[in-house]
């Protein structure tokens, strides 16, 4: 092996920053849902004071755990302000499951989404990720953003803002840029996407993804893009819409598509596709 190169690995090695405990973050989040939720829960806890020490246990791993990336005092005082939100952060997500059940047709109950559906794991993860990102905790949030997004499909960066009763239907291939805003109520299918119209680098600081206020239903596969982009609330975004522009509150929007059948009684004439 040529001595430069390793000469320059070994350089960037002294020079990396501290690793960041991936797995073990990933497994208090997961840990944290299953003393919120029973739902998930491998086991139950007997009692309020298995209740406490599961907490009080849950606050030490995090503040030990973002010593990785931050100073030992900072570490603890998120992690303690963190766990002193569980009771805002339970209340939301029980909003964001009862609003799932009201609005899919298919789901038992609360119990069944909770303990199964990926759009509520998604949201949870992100509502926690979101309480790190609030707090200027570098590269976690994304750490457990990219976690949901391994396991459900579903890409929500860490500094969008969502709002209560959030309801995610399927989910799979959802997309959810940093500055996005989403009120109360609202309601997405599968692909869609909550984008920026332009990446540019120098538009870190701008708000470049779009605003959905509340009441709003957007259908599978829409595309809503920029910065300055408003959907009015009790709106509804017909599937595979591309939209750029705002629209006002009770709008209509709505990809108007051309399919053409015909028939053939020669079955030699059918068109064959391989995929």
């Amino acid at each position: 092996m040529h001595a430069a190169f390793v000469q320059s690995l070994a350089v960037a090695h002294q020079q990396a920053t501290a690793p960041l405990p991936g797995p073990a973050f990933c497994a208090l989040a997961d840990a944290l849902l299953q003393v919120l939720f029973p739902e998930r829960a491998d086991r139950h806890l007997s009692s309020p004071a298995a209740v406490a020490a599961a907490l009080k246990q849950l606050q030490a791993t995090l503040a030990e755990l973002l010593r990785a990336v931050l100073e030992v005092s900072a570490a603890e005082q998120i992690a303690a302000t963190c766990m002193a939100g569980l009771p805002l952060l339970r209340d939301l997500l029980l909003r964001d499951a009862a609003a799932i059940v009201a609005a899919d047709p298919a789901a038992q109950g609360s119990a069944e989404v909770i303990s199964t559906y990926p759009g509520f794991y998604a949201i949870a993860l992100h509502r926690f990720a979101h309480a790190l990102y609030q707090r200027q905790v570098p590269r976690v949030p994304r750490l457990l953003s990219e976690y949901a997004h391994a396991r459900t499909g579903i890409d929500i960066h860490p500094g969008a803002r969502i709002g209560p009763s959030f309801c995610i239907d399927h989910g799979t291939g959802i997309v959810v840029g940093e500055t996005a805003v989403i009120g109360a109520y609202v309601k997405i299918f599968q692909g869609v996407t909550l984008g920026a119209l332009s990446v540019a680098k120098h538009m870190a600081n701008t708000k470049r993804h779009p605003t959905i206020e509340d009441h709003t239903v957007i259908y599978a596969g829409a595309t809503i893009l920029g910065g300055s982009t408003v959907v009015g609330s009790h709106s509804i975004i017909g599937g595979n819409v591309w939209l750029t522009e705002s629209v006002p509150s009770h709008s209509r929007v709505y990809h108007r598509a051309q399919i053409h059948v015909t028939r053939s009684e020669d079955p030699t004439a059918d068109i064959v596709f391989s995929i």
